[in-house]
């Protein structure tokens, strides 16, 4: 079985990597809480050898109610503003960070294909934080490209997010 580096594009491989040296050189370790990408990239983020201390625990909230019991999500967020949106976005960082021991978190909530009627294809939210900073988010329309597309941009956004929020560290 191959290893999730093995057929990723090399520019999600380098970000990647030089994601977890950043945060390996600064003693931090990231979290996770992934809707959309299943899990994606706490896989990829532990696909790296050496890294394992800067990766925390990575929460894979698919559902409304996971979102709700894991990060501790007010269910009236959920169903007032929906699961794919900003206010879940960073009510699920907030609870990244309130859930775990780790210093940094990106979430990641969308539709990666076909939702609802009403769904659109490749809307994704992001929501980013640091222990004692403020929450970044960003809203993305990757359009209908498919399942597989949708997330690898999500990898390219969220990889992308962390490292500038590291990197706002002095």
């Amino acid at each position: 079985m191959s290893e999730l580096l093995d057929v990723l594009p090399d520019r999600i491989e380098q970000a990647a990597r030089a994601l977890l040296k950043k945060a390996c050189d600064r003693d931090l370790a990231i979290v996770t809480a992934e809707s959309c990408t299943g899990g994606l990239l706490a896989s990829l983020l532990t696909d790296v050898e050496g890294a394992s201390r800067a990766f925390e625990r990575g929460f894979v909230v698919y559902t409304d109610e996971a979102k709700c019991e894991l990060l501790a999500i007010d269910r009236d967020t959920v169903e007032r503003c929906g699961a794919v949106s900003r206010e879940t976005a960073i009510a699920m960082v907030r609870g990244a960070l309130e859930r775990s021991h780790g210093d940094i978190a990106v979430s990641i909530t969308g539709f990666a294909g076909p939702g609802g009627p009403d769904d659109e294809p490749g809307l994704v939210h992001f929501g980013c934080l640091r222990r004692g900073g403020d929450v970044v988010h960003r809203e993305e329309h990757f359009g209908d490209i498919g399942r597989g597309p949708v997330r690898l941009k999500c990898l390219d956004v969220a990889i992308e997010m962390l490292d500038q929020n590291l990197a706002n560290l002095r």
